[in-house]
């Protein structure tokens, strides 16, 4: 390309783009965690001989005991299928903060995550919500507006 040539910027999306953009990751974020501290909390590791052999290493065992973990949580459904909602989350935070202000994309997400798990704790393990948390949500949201308009 030409020096010379000038270059017309890429449009930039809607608002509502932006605003449905930061409401996934806060949601994929914010919701999955209750679902997924309720299925390790209810995750019974089996029997292992190889944990417990006093032929295996203090490091082998520790190692062994790792993998049984990782493999046994991720191969429940009611682990997996939340924890792959919020890696995807994750992957649509990188996407926004490649395009968005980064100084408004890492607050946004990362209260709107605060409030999504607090829905999410009453949705998955049916926790009242307090008056003060209430009032809490809403000095969040006020933050986030504040912030917005900062950068207006």
């Amino acid at each position: 390309m030409d020096r010379d040539t000038p270059t017309t910027p890429a449009p930039q999306p809607s608002v509502w783009r932006w605003i449905l953009g930061f409401l996934m990751v806060g949601a994929c974020w914010g919701l999955t965690t209750p679902f997924m501290r309720r299925a390790a909390l209810n995750y019974t590791p089996p029997a292992r001989p190889s944990l417990t052999d006093p032929n295996n290493s203090w490091l082998k065992r520790k190692a062994l005991g790792i993998w049984y973990a990782v493999i046994g949580t991720l191969s429940r459904p009611a682990y997996a299928v939340p924890f792959l909602l919020n890696v995807t989350g994750s992957i649509w935070f990188f996407i926004l903060i490649g395009q968005a202000e980064l100084s408004l994309t890492v607050p946004i997400t990362n209260s709107l995550a605060f409030l999504f798990t607090v829905l999410g704790e009453w949705w998955a393990e049916k926790k009242i919500i307090s008056r003060d948390t209430w009032i809490g949500m809403g000095f969040v949201l006020a933050g986030i507006a504040l912030c917005v308009q900062a950068k207006s």
